[in-house]
């Protein structure tokens, strides 16, 4: 497996100058990742209620001793710190198989790949590698990011409010998080909040343990299973080793944490509609109405088709984000535009695809009503359409592109 490691590039094969196609060690990659998928994941899902949101360890373990057989833990962590280290790329082509599972949008492949702890942990200092980081990649457990707040997370750098005031060895932080996945189930996590005045330079990041005094979480119920938290500090003390980085400079942080996992967030998206594509052409054909087959049915073709051409077309904007991101440019831009196309696009196939199976679809007899639900909620995680939208007109009007 050590073509999927971080740094793979596409070598000259003797193709057409200009010509791109999916380098032969990402494909080997997709497709062990698709057989592991569906043959051994699936199979144990299958044991689990409709809306389980994770695997019961005795179920778990065996999938993820395959994984990392497979060379395949912990896919987006470098390989010096014990994981499989996947360029952006890798963990576009990676995604888009892994989440193919009912609770994949949240959990791609039930946890079978471990949970890589967010990305700028290994920025961090010696010490804190070592306390937080790499016992993350061995156990493969939980830790959340804490950026969104009551007053907005798309523009962190203005909207942070929670107030970290250093006293003596200690930073003293009051206030509140809001929207925080996977708060409940993590040992740690990175915190940002203001150290300084207002603006992208007074943001500064935390390493916070989860059984910190002071701190509290309260579940938000929202139409997904797999709930977020509030988090409340009250006078939560933090030893000043726990600064991660320098004071007021949590925002770079904060950034390459948003935008490098906008690759994969939007290729798993692209990869439960396909999932459900792939369900509803093999109902098409087989389910008769009237006489001849749904798949005789030009309205039926014409959203099939659509949805074929669509989620092609975000694909490759997922890609050309990822190539982009790889080849050591800014893909800021293009990560917005990925994200808004690919999740926008995902929630249309989903719905296609819910219409074409009628009351099947909605059923729970299916994955696709929970991906359904869930892809809503995907064009307002990781920033809302909207502000990417205005991301993406500030850049064309100021004539970067």
């Amino acid at each position: 497996m050590d073509s999927f490691v971080e740094g793979s590039g596409v070598e000259d094969t003797g193709r057409a100058f200009g010509a791109w196609q999916m380098p032969d060690e990402y494909r080997e990659l997709q497709a062990t990742v698709r057989r592991f998928v569906q043959n051994d994941v699936k199979a144990v899902e299958d044991t689990l209620e409709h809306d389980a949101t994770f695997c019961p360890p005795d179920k778990l373990k065996p999938l993820q001793d395959k994984a990392k057989s497979l060379g395949l833990w912990c896919v987006r962590t470098p390989v010096d710190y014990g994981g499989a280290g996947l360029n952006l790329l890798g963990q576009a082509v990676w995604a888009e198989e892994a989440k193919q599972v009912r609770m994949g949008l949240y959990n791609a492949a039930c946890g079978a790949f471990g949970a890589d702890p967010p990305n700028v942990i290994w920025e961090g200092n010696r010490q804190q590698v070592e306390k937080y980081g790499l016992p993350g990649v061995e156990k493969g457990s939980k830790c959340f990011v804490a950026i969104s707040e009551s007053s907005g997370g798309a523009d962190p750098g203005r909207a942070i409010q929670l107030k970290a005031e250093k006293v003596g060895g200690k930073y003293i932080l009051n206030g509140s998080k809001m929207w925080i996945t996977g708060a409940a189930k993590a040992d740690w996590g990175i915190v940002y909040a203001r150290t300084g005045g207002r603006g992208r330079s007074g943001i500064s990041s935390f390493i916070v343990d989860r059984d910190t005094p002071g701190l509290t979480m309260k579940e938000i119920p929202v139409i997904r299973a797999y709930s977020p938290f509030e988090l409340h500090f009250d006078s939560v003390e933090i030893p000043a080793e726990n600064l991660l980085g320098e004071e007021g400079g949590g925002f770079r942080l904060a950034e390459k944490w948003l935008v490098d996992n906008r690759i994969q967030y939007s290729a798993g998206t692209i990869g439960v509609a396909q999932a459900a594509l792939d369900i509803a052409v093999k109902w098409a054909k087989e389910r008769e109405t009237f006489g001849s087959a749904l798949a005789d049915k030009q309205a039926i073709q014409w959203m099939l088709a659509d949805s074929e051409m669509e989620l092609r077309a975000a694909r490759l904007i997922v890609y050309d984000a990822a190539w982009r991101g790889d080849l050591g440019q800014d893909f800021k831009l293009e990560a917005s535009i990925a994200k808004v196309t690919a999740t926008e696009t995902a929630g249309r196939v989903v719905d296609r695809c819910m219409q074409i199976l009628g009351g099947l679809g909605v059923s729970k007899e299916l994955p696709l009503e929970r991906w359904y639900r869930e892809l809503r909620i995907h064009r307002i995680g990781e920033g809302p359409s909207e502000v990417h939208r205005m991301v993406v007109a500030r850049n064309l009007l100021n004539g970067r592109r």
